[in-house]
């Protein structure tokens, strides 16, 4: 399969929902007509719970804002996401940061649901339920848990709704990308932890009330970036009468339940090529005492880089006076810069 290969990006459309979504009162079914992104099914999931849609508008935005963050010190750095529904290269191939991509919307969409519904912004859905495990002499299951069984039942209906639809692309990028939306639930689930609250008097804690919650995003988005950094190259094989993935280095395995998986290489993204959806690392800033992405050497790519000098203007020496105000000094320093070639 060649890099040149590019297929309709229909599964991660509904990113695009950050761009009008949230002037949308959804509370009529026509809203969903008014969008660009949603496939069929997706619309008609919106039209039957349109309570979902302000978590799911909130989703594309934090899938956004989290691919920025994890990705800000690397070549490639998830800016192209914001073009979204219409995405470059980059993202409408089978490639890693498609991968990622994919596996992180598909967590982000189910998290933003779970923690909806703890919130009560959901009429549909409440409170988890307690958790089945006995709880230990020195805390008391109680509070209002992530409801993550709701999340991942709505949030796997709709992230997964693109890629049950030929149209979508070749089977083989369809299997790709339900195997990494699980990959991101899994990544989910794996984010519940327990969380206490104490009782008595003047804090002793000789009671605690605990629930279980999700992590935050960064979080998870930080454990799928781990994830994508070791994802497995696969082609397709028909293995009786199912099409499966298979490592392309090591067909005689199956394809691991918690790995990213990508069907095409990446291009280096050093230099700038629309045909391959790299912007290029020129004029990006760089870190020259650094030793890993965002090294000097590593960010541009050998072009060697150029030094600037920029002076920030903060408050500083800041006093407290009683009662009440802070007076605080303006100070000014200079730091260096360092920008790709």
């Amino acid at each position: 399969m060649s890099l040149s290969a590019i297929y309709p990006c229909t599964g991660i459309s509904w990113l695009g929902l950050t761009a009008n979504g949230s002037y949308v009162g959804w509370n009529q079914t026509h809203h969903c007509k008014l969008l660009d992104g949603l496939v069929p099914d997706q619309l008609q999931l919106c039209k039957r719970n349109l309570e979902l849609m302000h978590s799911i508008v909130h989703a594309a935005k934090l899938t956004k804002s989290a691919c920025q963050g994890a990705f800000s010190d690397m070549r490639w750095n998830c800016s192209s996401i914001e073009s979204a529904p219409h995405f470059t290269p980059d993202l409408a191939k089978g490639t890693r940061e498609t991968a990622f991509v994919f596996s992180l919307a598909a967590a982000v969409v189910s998290h933003a649901i779970a923690r909806a519904c703890a919130s009560g912004d959901l009429p549909s859905c409440s409170c988890a339920a307690a958790p089945s495990e006995q709880a230990a002499p020195d805390f008391r299951w109680g509070g209002c848990g992530d409801n993550v069984r709701y999340g991942l039942q709505m949030g796997s209906a709709f992230s997964d709704a693109p890629m049950r639809n030929r149209r979508s692309g070749p089977q083989a990028f369809r299997l790709m990308q339900l195997h990494n939306n699980a990959v991101g639930r899994q990544a989910l689930m794996d984010a519940l932890e327990m969380k206490c609250k104490c009782h008595g008097v003047s804090g002793s804690c000789s009671v605690k009330t605990c629930w279980k919650g999700l992590q935050d995003i960064n979080s998870i988005s930080a454990d799928l970036k781990s994830k994508y950094l070791s994802a497995t190259k696969v082609i397709p094989r028909q293995i009786g009468t199912r099409r499966q993935l298979v490592p392309r280095e090591m067909e005689v395995r199956p394809v691991g339940e918690n790995e990213l998986v990508y069907l095409v290489s990446s291009p280096d993204y050093c230099s700038q090529n629309a045909k391959q959806g790299s912007l290029g690392t020129t004029d990006r800033q760089c870190n020259k005492t650094a030793t890993g992405s965002e090294s000097c050497g590593l960010m541009c790519c050998g072009r060697g880089y150029n030094a600037y000098t920029e002076v920030l203007v903060e408050r500083c020496q800041c006093k407290y006076h009683w009662c009440c105000y802070v007076s605080c000094k303006t100070c000014h320093r200079t730091v260096e810069r360092y920008v790709c070639k």
